[in-house]
Formats: structure tokens, C-alpha cells, sequence
């Protein structure tokens, strides 16, 4: 991208469509559109969740995650381009492994809950999954590549999991369901 943005408000996309990167204009409630609107509504979630205190390696993962996110959005701007690399989802199957490693095995459902980052790290995984389902619809009407699809997909489960770590980094942990269901077969078993 060598043309920077100096004017914002444009004015162009006042009868209801939008520039892509390809200076093509389509509906601003065509699939495309609504595709990068959510990948784009994601990262400033993550943004919001940086906000909060984390460690190190935690920041850095979520500032990559961040870049990552800007260059799917990107692609999805450009119908045919790839910005979003295969490497990208190896990335994140290796932090998947590295901290699911570091949590206790769940036997029950966990809420989504417990201290603020860890909300806010559910919140994202939502929207992740929100974004997921709009690739997903947008691939359904026009080919895109792959990674776009498996990148939210598992980007969504590691936000559960940088959730699970984020409740357990002072100390605490999971915030379990309490099925009255599970309650009743427990009550049964006494």
C-alpha cells in the first residue's frame, strides 16, 4: 500500500457503497464488506483486551495476532490477493500448544467469566468466531484461500484458552457452570 490515507472523510461512500483495494466499489452490505467489518471489529476488541494487565509473552503473542488480523483484513480488501500466510496458522497451533500445556484438563464447562482480561479475552473469542462465520459465508459466494478461514478458526480457540491463562495469572482460576442437571446427578450419587 504506497498511497497513505490524508483525507478521511471522503464523502464517496455516502450512497452506500465502498472502495476495495482493487478500486473496485461494492455495497457496503455486500458479504465482502460485512467480512471485513468483523475482522476489523475483532481487532479492536484485541486492542481493547491489550489494555489490560498480561504477561510478556501473552502482549507480544496478542500484538502479533493484531498485525496478522490487519493483514487479513487487507486481503479480504483485495478480492484474488494473499496477505494472510499458512505460517500465520502455524503460529498460532503453536501457541495453542504451549499454553493449552500449561492448564489443567477440563472436565466440566467453564463461563465465560472471571477477572476482566479474561472476559475480555471471551469477548474477543466471540467475535472471533462472529468474523469466522463471515469468511466463511463470503467463501461460499466467492473462492478465497484457506488461511483466512483456519487463522480465525484457531485464533478463536486460543483466545478460550489466553482466557483460561489470563483467569490463573494472579492466582485465580476457571469459573465453572453449574448445571442443575450435574447438581442432581451429584445429589444422587451422595
Amino acid at each position: 500500500m504506497s498511497n497513505r490515507l490524508t483525507q478521511i472523510a471522503t464523502r464517496t461512500g455516502d450512497n452506500g457503497t465502498t472502495g476495495l483495494g482493487d478500486n473496485t466499489r461494492v455495497s457496503k452490505d455486500s458479504l465482502r464488506v460485512h467480512a471485513m467489518g468483523e475482522v476489523d471489529e475483532l481487532n479492536s476488541n484485541i486492542g481493547v483486551l491489550l489494555c489490560e494487565e498480561m504477561p510478556g509473552d501473552v502482549r507480544e503473542l496478542l500484538v502479533e495476532v493484531q498485525h496478522e488480523l490487519f493483514n487479513l483484513g487487507g486481503e479480504l480488501s483485495i478480492p484474488g490477493f494473499e496477505l494472510l500466510k499458512p505460517q500465520a496458522v502455524a503460529r498460532l497451533d503453536s501457541a495453542l500448544e504451549k499454553y493449552n500445556a500449561t492448564l489443567p484438563r477440563l472436565q466440566e464447562f467453564i463461563l465465560p467469566a472471571g477477572t476482566r482480561a479474561a472476559s475480555l479475552s471471551h469477548v474477543c473469542r466471540t467475535v472471533a468466531r462472529r468474523a469466522e462465520r463471515a469468511v466463511v459465508a463470503l467463501d461460499q459466494a466467492e473462492t478465497l484461500k484457506e488461511a483466512p478461514r483456519q487463522y480465525l478458526n484457531r485464533l478463536s480457540d486460543l483466545l478460550f484458552v489466553l482466557a483460561r491463562v489470563l483467569n490463573r495469572m494472579n492466582g485465580g482460576d476457571d469459573v465453572y457452570w453449574k448445571s442443575e442437571r450435574l447438581a442432581r446427578g451429584q445429589a444422587d450419587e451422595s
